[in-house]
């Protein structure tokens, strides 16, 4: 995960990658239908080779995009460091396009593989249990969703690069 620079009563910053195929200068929240891990947000990671995967699913030119994002302690912070039931439930309720009360949320991703095992779970088709035992070998990647409009002004544009 992306290290924080600055050390108490410092601004705290990092590094964060948004794969797109476009340029985003201006990172907006889009409400499309579809119903990510984390609900509607900006989606970004720390890792820039999980921000290259992202680019190169795009249609047109594969392009990262980079911000400096920078804490801000009045937001309401969600961060999973870990998968772990509590973000299971959070998963399965985001994707059920339950809303919940964070600015940001950060944590692990469902790649394919672990989402098949969470719609498993959540038809009913495999326990709880059976949901771990599947996923103990499977390593998550990383995300960070800025889900409000205060969210979005933590982050600074600092450039892109096209794939």
């Amino acid at each position: 995960m992306g290290t924080w620079t600055g050390g108490r009563n410092v601004r705290k910053e990092k590094l964060v990658y948004h794969g797109s195929n476009a340029v985003v200068q201006e990172p907006r929240i889009l409400v499309n239908g579809y119903y990510k891990d984390f609900g509607y947000g900006f989606y970004c990671t720390s890792l820039i080779k999980q921000a290259k995967r992202w680019a190169l699913t795009k249609r047109g030119e594969s392009i990262v995009n980079c911000y400096t994002y920078v804490q801000n302690g009045d937001l309401n912070l969600c961060i999973f460091k870990e998968m772990t039931e509590e973000w299971l439930e959070f998963v399965v309720n985001c994707r059920r396009d339950r809303e919940h009360r964070f600015d940001i949320v950060e944590g692990p991703m469902a790649d394919d593989q672990i989402w098949d095992y969470v719609e498993d779970y959540i038809s009913g088709n495999i326990s709880k249990v059976a949901f771990w035992e599947l996923v103990r070998f499977k390593y998550p990647t990383h995300q960070i969703a800025f889900c409000t409009e205060e969210a979005l002004k933590t982050l600074y544009f600092e450039g892109s690069e096209v794939l």
